[in-house]
């Protein structure tokens, strides 16, 4: 079980995680937290109507990890860009998509940071260090959203953007400062791949 996921009986998986390993988690769970930004206020309007109809921002996000989790609707990097006024209807039609949806898309990934995060600190320790993680099914479901967005914010900094590219991270040399996120970012995508095992009938 080390290192990987495993199914339990009667749904849910487990892990065995060392401290290190938990520390590493949690500490880029915090930080995709903080980047993707805080709730509604605590002193908002306790109004459910006027909370659904709450708009978002029209435009994508300046940093290049939110435009790589919340991207355009309508946009297709691989699709010829057409005629100007193609290019400006998908703009005008990406731009109201995001206007309703981000808030949402925003809090969905909070939600499942968090219960990552407090996953992680209701572990008990064992003995000889570290402790077996435990997830029931739905957890499962959260711990694998955070899982693919921490992978999707490491290969963005890291400009992965093809199988190729995560073959050289394979090669690089000890003294390449990239090579911690890139061990955490491989390392990611076992225990991600892993843990979409356990929930396959």
């Amino acid at each position: 079980m080390p290192g990987t996921f495993e199914p339990l009986p009667g749904g849910g998986a487990a892990v065995a995680l060392d401290d290190a390993e938990i520390s590493i988690i949690r500490s880029l769970a915090v930080q995709l937290l903080e980047l993707i930004g805080p709730g509604p206020a605590e002193d908002a309007p306790d109004d459910p109507l006027a909370e659904l109809f709450a708009e978002g921002p029209s435009e994508p996000p300046s940093d290049p990890v939110l435009r790589r989790l919340f991207p355009d609707a309508y946009s297709d990097p691989e699709k010829a860009p057409g005629s100007p006024g193609e290019a400006e209807q998908r703009q005008a039609y990406s731009a109201e998509f995001r206007r309703y949806t981000e808030n949402d898309l925003r809090a969905g990934r909070r939600d499942n940071a968090l219960a990552v995060i407090r996953s992680l600190d209701a572990l008990t320790p064992a003995g000889d260090g570290g402790a077996v993680l435990k997830v029931s099914p739905e957890q499962s479901q959260q711990w694998l959203g955070t899982l693919n967005d921490l992978r999707l914010a490491i290969a963005t900094r890291l400009e992965i953007t093809d199988e190729d590219d995560i073959e050289l991270l394979y090669r690089l040399p000890d003294e390449d400062r990239r090579k911690p996120l890139a061990m955490a970012y491989l390392w990611l995508g076992t225990l991600q791949e892993t843990l979409v095992e356990t929930l396959m009938p």
